[in-house]
């Protein structure tokens, strides 16, 4: 499918990251934008397909990218290069941390040395995931219009500004007070991971492909689902004693991550700022 050039559309793509408010956005902001035609997550796999059948109108997609990042916005800009990208950053350190315990949520046994490897890149995330300025140069490469960067603490500090701003830059409308700005839920704590961690010796946690079958799958998945957030449930009433007084990240490991990206950070909230001036 190749985009036809004497009928580009205005096209804005959001691309994650995760854990940086990507569902409060996907579910609570972009369907209230008005002037947008919005392409849920869920619906990313026939995107290509509904834009083609939305000709005329302006569209919205999103879809939350990690690690993956480049080789989807690769196939993506094969028919739609004339896309303008949007990204949320999170402080690396912060940014880190959160994707860490979502591992250990899901199975993940390995500590953080094992999880973020800053020494010789060896860990389970990789350090050019971390460069933003990077990740910036990577959308510009497939993407012609200029990514469109924002920053997650400050969505967090004052989300009605942040919403503002965006709906500014994407040229839409939107009522801040038709907006969900409840807690969908709060994060799990030290002592459930260490208890998922401790479960994970014995049980294989670790969300994975099991059957072809899609049923068969959907059936693994919701089974396996139960076993996790069980084990998450009983860990809040079971003694502290029970598990290893080590912190789950330590303080001075998050502290290394922050100065080793500090310059790059600086970067990008400064190119943030830039946009919006």
């Amino acid at each position: 499918m190749t985009a036809n050039p004497t009928q580009q559309q205005e096209i804005f793509f959001h691309v994650g990251l995760g854990k940086t408010g990507t569902t409060f956005l996907q579910y609570r902001v972009f369907p209230k934008l008005k002037g947008l035609y919005y392409i849920q997550r869920t619906r990313y796999k026939g995107a290509k397909q509904i834009i083609c059948r939305h000709r005329g109108e302006r569209i919205l997609l999103s879809r939350e990218f990690d690690q993956q990042l480049e080789a989807e916005v690769s196939a993506f800009s094969q028919d739609f290069p004339e896309v303008t990208p949007i990204v949320v950053f999170r402080r690396q350190d912060s940014y880190i941390a959160s994707q860490y315990r979502r591992y250990v949520k899901n199975g993940y046994r390995g500590s953080f040395a094992d999880f973020l490897d800053l020494e010789e890149d060896r860990g389970r995330f990789k350090l050019e995931h971390l460069r933003y300025m990077h990740t910036i140069q990577v959308l510009k490469q497939y993407f012609r219009q200029e990514p469109i960067v924002m920053i997650y603490e400050e969505l967090l500090k004052n989300p009605e500004a942040f919403i503002g701003s965006l709906a500014d830059r994407l040229s839409a409308e939107i009522e801040l007070n038709m907006v969900d700005f409840s807690k969908k839920h709060t994060s799990y704590s030290e002592q459930q991971l260490k208890a998922m961690q401790w479960a994970g010796r014995f049980i294989n946690l670790r969300k994975r492909q099991i059957f072809k079958n899609e049923v068969l799958h959907l059936f693994w998945r919701l089974g396996l689902g139960s076993v996790r957030y069980s084990i998450l449930f009983v860990a809040r009433w079971l003694p502290t004693s029970w598990f290893r007084s080590e912190p789950l990240i330590p303080k001075e490991a998050l502290e290394k991550v922050r100065l080793t990206y500090e310059a790059d950070w600086e970067a990008c909230m400064a190119l943030s700022s830039k946009q919006r001036q």
